[in-house]
């Protein structure tokens, strides 16, 4: 559209919702959440048939790639949409790294609005919160371990007895090759138990 002065001004695109609906077996059916999606106004719906803890989620992965800049993602309840707390977190992070809302119907969540917004935040805040814990945790653990004169680390690939025997072997003009297909390592991790 033209104003007088020439300039164009052109029309702010619509905000999209887009709809994900999940059930745990195939004997379930998505139908009540999908009837909620749509009635919610989601113009188009992704479904998977999957267990939440199911790293193989196509439908999840189609409705992500099917999301722009500035458009939400609807679910009719969170638990639908991540695996764990963690899983929820990471992401609704990706979605908001990329600018797109996450609408949960009856959890009343919406990162579109303030008050989502905020509780995102608080929910972010706690699990930093337990990341960070955790890594002290870590931290002081492997540190009491190391005091108490444990290695730290992979167990070795050879013991003691096997870099010997490699030696010897080695010795007696056996290939690196060979040696190393007789006690199931690699030519470099060989290498690196004799050295």
């Amino acid at each position: 559209m033209a104003l007088q002065d020439g300039s164009q001004v052109i029309p702010a695109r619509e905000t999209r919702l887009v709809g994900y609906a999940r059930v745990s077996t195939d004997e379930q059916t998505t139908a009540l959440q999908l009837d909620a999606l749509r009635a919610a106004g989601a113009d188009v719906v992704h479904e998977d048939s999957a267990s939440g803890a199911s790293r193989s989620r196509p439908g999840l992965d189609r409705a992500i790639e099917d999301l722009r800049t500035g458009d939400t993602l609807v679910v009719w309840r969170l638990d639908r949409l991540g695996r764990s707390l963690r899983d929820l977190l990471d992401i609704s992070e990706m979605l908001r790294d990329r600018d797109v809302a996450l609408r949960s119907l009856t959890d009343h969540l919406d990162t579109g609005t303030a008050a989502g917004r905020m509780l995102y935040a608080v929910l972010g805040a706690g699990a930093q919160f337990e990341r960070d814990v955790l890594r002290e945790r870590t931290v002081a653990g492997l540190a009491a371990a190391k005091k108490r004169g444990e290695k730290l680390g992979r167990r070795p690939a050879l013991t003691s007895a096997q870099v010997r025997e490699a030696k010897k072997m080695l010795a007696r003009g056996e290939s690196p090759n060979h040696v190393g297909r007789v006690l199931r390592v690699g030519r470099s991790t060989l290498y690196r138990a004799i050295a």
